[in-house]
C-alpha cells in the first residue's frame, strides 16, 4: 500500500514508518492537515492515516475538505477521542473507519488493508467530458484533444464543477464558494481565475468551450446555438 500519514507524534511517526516500511508498504508523511491535505490532493495514495489533533488544521476538517475536492482515498482516522459523539463527527465529516489511542499496529495495518480492497472493489474510473475536453476526477488530469492541459489548484477546482454542472450554467457565487467557502477574497479574484483557466482549455484551440453568462455566471459547453448568447471575458 501507498500511505499517507498525517500525525504531529514524532515518536508514533517514526513508529508507523518503522512497521510499515518493514512490511513493504510505502509511507509519507505531514506534520499538520494543511500540509496533509496539499499531499491528499495533489498526489495518488491507497489511504490516509489520520490524526485528529493537528496543527493549522483539525483531522476532521482535512477529511470534509478532502470530500469537497472529490476524493475518495479511504480515511483512518486515529485519535483518543471515543466518544460516540466524536465518532459520529467524524463519520459525518467522511471519515471510513476510526481507530482510538493506543492500539496495535498489526490491527491498524489489518484495517487498512481491508478499507483498500473495498475502495478498488467499488472503485470506478470517472472521467468528465464535454466535446473534446476530458477530466479524470481522480487522477485530476485534465487533456483536450488528447493533450495534457497544465492548470493551477483554483483552475482544476473551477474546471471541476463547471464540467460537471456542463451544459448548465454555474453562478458566480456557487464558484466562489467552490474556491473560497464564506470567505472570498475582495475584488473579482473569480474573472482572474476564469481568465487563466480559459487560456489553458480554450486558448491553443479553435472551439471556445468556456462562455460567459452576464448577469448569472459561466458555463462549459460545446460550442453552437446555446453558445450564441454568451460571451468570453
Amino acid at each position: 500500500m501507498r500511505l499517507l500519514v498525517v500525525e504531529d507524534n514524532r515518536n508514533l511517526m517514526a513508529n508507523l514508518f518503522e512497521y510499515f516500511e518493514a512490511r513493504g508498504h510505502q509511507l509519507d508523511a505531514a506534520p499538520d492537515g494543511v500540509t496533509g491535505l496539499h499531499l491528499a490532493v495533489t498526489q495518488a495514495f491507497d489511504a490516509i492515516v489520520l490524526d485528529w489533533m493537528l496543527p493549522r488544521m483539525e483531522g476532521p476538517a482535512v477529511v470534509a475538505a478532502l470530500r469537497e475536492a472529490g476524493r475518495e482515498v479511504p480515511v483512518l482516522m486515529l485519535t483518543a477521542r471515543d466518544e460516540l459523539p466524536d465518532k459520529i463527527s467524524g463519520f459525518r465529516a467522511g471519515v471510513d473507519d476510526y481507530l482510538t489511542k493506543p492500539f496495535d499496529l498489526a490491527e491498524l495495518e489489518i484495517r487498512l488493508e481491508t478499507l483498500v480492497q473495498r475502495a478498488q472493489g467499488r472503485r470506478r474510473r470517472r472521467v468528465l467530458e464535454v466535446a473534446d475536453l476530458r477530466l479524470d476526477l481522480d487522477t485530476l488530469e485534465a487533456t483536450r484533444e488528447g493533450r495534457v492541459l497544465h492548470l493551477y489548484p483554483a483552475g482544476r477546482k473551477l474546471l471541476s464543477v463547471l464540467m460537471q454542472a456542463s451544459p448548465a450554467a454555474v453562478s458566480r457565487e456557487r464558484l466562489e464558494h467552490a474556491l473560497w467557502g464564506d470567505e472570498p477574497p475582495d475584488g473579482d479574484m473569480l474573472r482572474s481565475h476564469v481568465y487563466e483557466l480559459r487560456r489553458s482549455v480554450d486558448g491553443p484551440f479553435a472551439a471556445k468551450l468556456i462562455q460567459t453568462l452576464p448577469r448569472v455566471g459561466y458555463r462549459i459547453a460545446p460550442p453552437g446555438p446555446s453558445a450564441e448568447s454568451a460571451d468570453a471575458d
